[in-house]
């Protein structure tokens, strides 16, 4: 037992589910209410990543990515044993302790007989679809006014109808994609600082001289495996909401991290791609939900920017984290990076 426990503190005798982590956010212990929740004893319970437990949504997986601390708490997280039944839903309490963390879980009951994970994607996909299909034809006359401008403009301007002809081409395939889903496409060795470089033209044409773009890049990074078209459409997501934040001066920094812990596994290399701007900073209220779906500071946002940012990092095996107060905000995507072996 923890020293900030209470001398009295008897975890099995509580009604609610109660886990304790250590350090490293795995269970080191379960109370009898949480193995009768997630049906399975405290031994299969025991050492098992906390992560691991998170079936529906990203929110606890985040979190545990970085440090915590202060107590906080993550709404309607759906979570099971591995491999068990589908996920049951709880408001989840983490509070850091001085050798890890307590995990209470206050199971969700506002929707008797409905699964509530399924309400908001369902609903999302039927919009999306809907607006995807009407996007393809303005997006085709995009591209081909972009063409036809091309051929009547000098080599100066000629750059920006590229940028209009290769975005409109990105947004169609990205259309094309919600329309008929497929598999993800093969991830290839990409320079990680080409798609950077591409962010800064889109963002330059966007903002033009209202916002001072910094590159601060590490030329020694080996290539990424990645997704370029993906990950431009991450930065350029993480970018844009610095610039409507505010934002007066934006920097893309990228280093390589050695030894980076990323959810369960532990990578040897990894890049950590970090956003920086001096805006107006994060909502406190939309503190707990900034990375969910329809979540948005603004009320002309959609407020999918940061949850499709965050599903590439996921893609990519990695993690977007954040932090932020007026003037400072950093948004970091930390993606593994292969390491070569050398022949002996």
């Amino acid at each position: 037992m923890d020293s900030d426990a209470p001398a009295d503190f008897i975890p099995d005798a509580l009604a609610t589910p109660l886990l304790r982590l250590d350090a490293g956010a795995r269970i080191a212990f379960a109370n009898a209410a949480a193995t009768r929740w997630f049906g399975v004893s405290q031994r299969r319970l025991h050492g098992l990543h906390a992560a691991a437990l998170e079936q529906a949504g990203e929110q606890l997986v985040g979190v545990l990515a970085g440090p915590v601390d202060a107590p906080l708490r993550l709404r309607a997280v759906g979570l099971a044993f591995p491999g068990s039944a589908a996920p049951r839903f709880a408001d989840l309490w983490l509070t850091p302790s001085e050798a890890g963390y307590w995990l209470e879980l206050h199971p969700v009951d506002e929707f008797p007989g409905t699964d509530p994970a399924q309400l908001l994607p369902s609903a999302l996909a039927a919009s999306l679809k809907g607006l995807a299909h009407e996007l393809r034809n303005p997006l085709a006359g995009i591209k081909g006014a972009a063409q036809l401008l091309a051929r009547r403009v000098g080599s100066d301007e000629r750059e920006l109808t590229g940028i209009i002809e290769s975005e409109a081409q990105r947004l169609a395939v990205l259309v094309d994609r919600l329309l008929n889903p497929a598999p993800p496409r093969a991830l290839a060795a990409i320079n990680v600082h080409a798609v950077l470089e591409r962010v800064v033209r889109l963002a330059e044409s966007d903002a033009g001289w209202a916002v001072r773009l910094q590159r601060d890049y590490d030329p020694s990074l080996p290539e990424l495996l990645g997704d370029a078209d993906a990950l431009t459409q991450a930065v350029w997501n993480l970018v844009r909401n610095a610039i409507e934040a505010g934002a007066g001066n934006v920097s893309l920094r990228t280093r390589a991290e050695h030894g980076v812990r990323i959810g369960d596994a532990l990578h040897p290399l990894a890049l950590r791609l970090e956003i920086i701007d001096d805006g107006r900073g994060v909502p406190p209220e939309l503190a707990e939900h900034l990375l969910l779906p329809l979540v948005s500071g603004r009320a002309e946002g959609t407020g999918l920017g940061l949850a499709q940012a965050q599903q590439v990092a996921r893609a990519h095996r990695g993690v977007l984290v954040w932090r932020s107060r007026p003037g400072h905000t950093v948004f970091t995507l930390l993606l593994p990076l292969a390491v070569e072996v050398a022949d002996d």
